[in-house]
């Protein structure tokens, strides 16, 4: 099957290549940035997923929008920004079509999302992809198990926090979902109690705090000291920094999440 995917990937490029050259021989006043505007896509859009579950996935959704498609500015070409962003596609169509229904506010949220880093006319486009990955079967294991071997820890939790937020969208986290990306953490390498501590940022309980600090109410205060202070440094927004602005602002939130909840715990033990 790998080997079919990357046929198909290939034919695809070709034909991209073929589109060019074709375009310039009848028009040599072409300007260069139309002329090689499939190739630049495919080449570098794919990134390290070139050829693995999450570059099927890619190269059949871009595939039904290759037409009439120009890519003016290379914002996600082949780069650790780029590899975020592609993920986050994948796995944003996986956790929107969890609960059995793809609703507006999800799409909304991940409009936004996008409009933040890329601008409209990237945006838009991302969502065309978005919605063709929308219909496809998506291998949760596999593309999980891509991002697990070639993303870096912290981004990884950061897209934990990503999806939590689609999920949450309207309020409420289905059961659906949050199974689903407690599954995604698992085939990524995060750790479970990593995993909880980001879930407990979205859903509340009497323990959320504790929950958030990666502990159990029974710690004490040496060990609500220390796990905050190995947190704090684990979920610092420089973590997170080489994926853009927009992205540390992301991460920033969840560290002020993370200090509250610490706040929270130092009030009602009456530590200093």
């Amino acid at each position: 099957m790998p080997a079919v995917i990357f046929i198909v990937i290939l034919i695809i490029f070709f034909y991209a290549l073929f589109s060019v050259v074709k375009k310039k021989d009848i028009s040599e006043n072409a300007k260069p940035k139309s002329r090689n505007k499939y190739g630049k896509w495919i080449g570098g859009g794919l990134g390290w997923a070139f050829g693995g579950p999450i570059g099927a996935i890619l190269g059949f959704a871009m595939g039904s929008v290759l037409d009439g498609v120009k890519i003016e500015k290379a914002y996600y070409q082949g780069s650790a920004r780029g590899d975020f962003a592609m993920s986050m596609l994948v796995l944003s169509a996986a956790v929107m079509k969890a609960d059995g229904k793809v609703v507006k506010s999800e799409l909304d949220y991940v409009r936004n999302f996008f409009l933040s880093q890329f601008g409209v006319e990237e945006t838009n486009r991302l969502i065309q992809i978005l919605k063709e990955i929308l219909k496809q079967e998506i291998n949760v294991v596999d593309v999980s198990i891509q991002i697990g071997n070639f993303m870096d820890y912290p981004s990884r939790l950061q897209l934990l926090h990503y999806l939590f937020g689609i999920a949450s969208v309207d309020r409420q986290v289905d059961p659906a979902e949050e199974q689903l990306i407690e599954q995604i953490a698992g085939y990524m390498g995060v750790d479970p109690s990593e995993f909880a501590s980001i879930k407990a940022m979205f859903t509340k309980n009497l323990n959320t705090s504790y929950d958030i600090l990666e502990i159990s109410p029974d710690a004490t205060d040496e060990e609500v000291k220390k796990s905050y202070r190995r947190l704090a440094v684990q979920y610092h927004p420089d973590k997170v920094a080489h994926l853009g602005d927009d992205i540390r602002k992301a991460a920033t939130e969840k560290f002020q999440t993370l200090n509250a909840a610490y706040e929270e715990i130092k009030k009602q033990r009456g530590l200093s």
